[in-house]
């Protein structure tokens, strides 16, 4: 496969935009020494500009990034995994028939969100407790919302003025 140098320059671009979402605003979670973020939004925006399967190793590589620079070893290969999942599963929906639809690519967010909230809380059952899995449901499940609506808010804006479009064709 073939990938040009702008290609990848907006790839790596995204993914660093990811990274730098999850890393900068953070709320600390007790239970696990984790924390919630708000890179999930840029993870959403990142699949409509670069499509699923660009999109998805943006997410991966930014949100793993973002593990290993913060101290979080441990989550860098769950996190790789997950959110590529969650990413490539809401990139297939958007570009199906639902992509017609101005909020397509909404139905596509939540379906990767689910999955994202089930990978967590999975790997949280292997890696801590099955009391820590259950537990930080919650947290998990109020990061991919908060991710989710923010995404809806700055989608809609950029579909609205056009711009998102415009970014795509860079």
């Amino acid at each position: 496969m073939h990938h040009s140098m702008k290609s990848i320059t907006k790839t790596a671009m995204m993914a660093a935009i990811i990274f730098l979402c999850t890393c900068t605003f953070k709320i600390p979670i007790a239970i696990t020494g984790g924390y919630t973020h708000l890179g999930d939004c840029a993870i959403f925006l990142g699949v409509l500009l670069l499509g699923k399967k660009k999109g998805a190793l943006a997410a991966a590589l930014g949100a793993a990034l973002a593990d290993l620079m913060g101290g979080f070893p441990v989550w860098i290969l769950p996190t790789l995994l997950i959110k590529g999942l969650m990413a490539y599963s809401m990139g297939a929906l958007a570009e199906s028939r639902l992509s017609a639809r101005r909020f397509g690519w909404l139905w596509g967010a939540i379906a990767g969100g689910v999955l994202q909230i089930a990978g967590y809380t999975l790997v949280k059952i292997l890696l801590i407790s099955p009391a820590a899995g259950i537990a930080t449901i919650p947290t998990v499940t109020l990061q991919t919302l908060s991710g989710i609506g923010i995404a809806a808010v700055l989608i809609t804006f950029l579909q609205t003025s056009h711009i998102l479009y415009r970014i795509k064709e860079l």
